[in-house]
């Protein structure tokens, strides 16, 4: 999927087809991240994980980015503040060997370490050098559904010793948590109408001349 079609024909029902503005609509979910709570293990500067999640119009930013200590793996936890249904991730970094070579994905496991990587994640995809964040990897939607928490492993770059990221981008759709409750509380404590027509309809009768 490295080739996003910008047509400015009719309507387009492909999904991979959007025009830039309506890519950052979708790129949104940076917003339901609680950032608090990201961890970014094995990042240089405590704090540096958390600043590659950005709008999607600063994708391209050079100013933030986090890069990789021991050696070239990252691990970012990632709660989010209802629920996902995940579709696609984009990740971003310099046009060299510090670009990650490779991520795994891993749902609901929340305070992931290293050691816990080596279980079989979700889904792994082989990247490509990506410095301007066009390249779309889709995820498997029906693993990717009721996320709470995302964990991306970078597990290689492409041979440096250390490994740098300007841009993690997230697409798919969110929902509150448990807002729909009281919804349905409210429509059960609801008189229904329908069960007092009986009574209005008997009085009528007294009405006819």
């Amino acid at each position: 999927m490295s080739g996003h079609g910008h047509g400015h024909g009719g309507g387009c029902s492909c999904e991979g087809e959007h025009e830039p503005a309506e890519r950052g609509v979708e790129y949104g979910l940076y917003r339901r991240i609680d950032l608090e709570k990201l961890q970014c293990l094995n990042e240089t500067r405590d704090g540096d994980g958390k600043l590659v999640f950005k709008p999607w119009d600063q994708r391209t930013d050079r100013e933030k980015f986090v890069e990789s200590d021991a050696d070239e793996e990252l691990l970012f936890n990632i709660p989010f503040t209802g629920s996902v249904k995940l579709k696609g991730i984009i990740i971003s970094g310099e046009n060299d060997d510090s670009h990650p070579a490779e991520i795994r994905l891993f749902k609901n496991i929340p305070q992931m370490s290293f050691d816990d990587t080596g279980r079989e994640p979700d889904q792994a995809f082989r990247l490509n050098r990506d410095p301007t964040a066009e390249l779309e990897y889709p995820t498997k939607i029906a693993r990717f559904t009721n996320v709470n928490h995302l964990s991306i492993h970078i597990s290689k770059n492409f041979g440096e010793e250390s490994t740098r990221v300007f841009y993690i981008g997230l697409r798919g759709e969110y929902s509150e948590a448990h807002r729909h409750e009281v919804t349905i509380c409210n429509y059960e404590a609801a008189a229904n109408p329908a069960d007092h027509k009986v009574e209005t309809i008997i009085p009528q009768t007294n009405f006819i001349s």
